[in-house]
């Protein structure tokens, strides 16, 4: 049996509104949002909109959202959630539970933490692992105090949260170091399929890159940094080209440079020297190597 809880989410944008309708098509009675540009601002229309669409009520204050919830949702940008926190410790009381959603570091959701730690309230730090694509379904982690209580009160109704153990912050540290990667991906997908356009090469080189990655990640980042450590050099001399290329084609190499640059850099630690010219047994004995070197 779910009992019926009453939800507040602070904004009402894309993930706001992804799942606020979610909630209430899953029978949740009580959703509530605040979002600052509700009622004065270029998009309070579509804002109005989708909240009478999915039976949402829009308050006008943080103080009507805690009054008349038990759960707060914040799923602002993450450069909203210290003035967010600070809007919201003035009302929040105790049997209240506020969780920060947004994408942001652990050290300011640490420091939402602080700036709410008188309140009473119960928090939680939670970081979404998916898109609205997922619907009400995307994958989020949570973590700190509220953590569990947090997904045993929203799982129910169709939200999918895994606590994981670790202070305040911890949800969100595993989002935005995964970031580095995922969103790095996307940038170096950007340059190499607009150069490889250029080139009318776009289907093989897609291919051809589809071979390289289709190993679990575990084992393509041993193979690449255990080699990488020894071949550095000849690496960022082969990324230089690349960027080279990239640029007579009309594409700027911004994230190509970078990694030549990063390569240049695991090039002037040499560790080619220190593990005598042989690729290292397993990935932490390279990367503690290069921990120690860079120090």
């Amino acid at each position: 049996m779910r009992n019926q809880i009453r939800v507040g989410l602070v904004g009402y944008g894309e993930i706001g509104s992804t799942l606020g309708e979610g909630l209430r098509a899953n029978g949740l009675v009580e959703v509530l949002s605040y979002d600052n540009g509700a009622f004065d601002g270029p998009y309070a229309a579509l804002i109005q909109q989708r909240a009478a669409a999915a039976g949402v009520t829009l308050v006008d204050s943080p103080a009507a959202l805690v009054a008349r919830v038990d759960i707060i949702l914040g799923v602002t940008p993450g450069s909203s959630s210290i003035a967010s926190a600070t809007a919201f410790a003035p009302h929040l009381t105790k049997g209240k539970i506020y969780a920060d959603v947004a994408s942001a570091t652990p050290k300011v959701k640490q420091a939402v933490e602080k700036i709410l730690a008188g309140t009473g309230a119960l928090l939680a730090d939670a970081s979404i692992m998916g898109t609205p694509k997922d619907g009400l379904a995307l994958p989020i982690l949570s973590s700190g105090p509220a953590a569990r209580a947090v997904a045993e009160a929203l799982t129910p109704w169709g939200m999918r949260i895994d606590p994981v153990e670790g202070p305040l912050g911890t949800a969100s540290g595993i989002k935005i170091m995964r970031s580095v990667l995922i969103k790095g991906i996307e940038a170096l997908l950007d340059e190499m399929l607009l150069g490889a356009r250029y080139y009318g090469l776009a289907d093989t080189v897609m291919a051809s890159a589809a071979k390289t990655l289709q190993k679990p990640l575990d084992e393509l980042a041993a193979g690449m940094i255990t080699t990488g450590v020894i071949h550095a050099k000849r690496r960022a001399e082969e990324v230089a080209m690349a960027a080279e290329a990239l640029a007579d084609a009309g594409v700027e190499p911004l994230v190509t440079r970078g990694t030549e640059a990063r390569l240049r850099w695991v090039e002037s630690l040499d560790l080619k020297t220190h593990f005598e010219g042989k690729v290292p047994e397993d990935l932490e004995t390279a990367l503690k190597a290069i921990e120690q070197k860079s120090k």
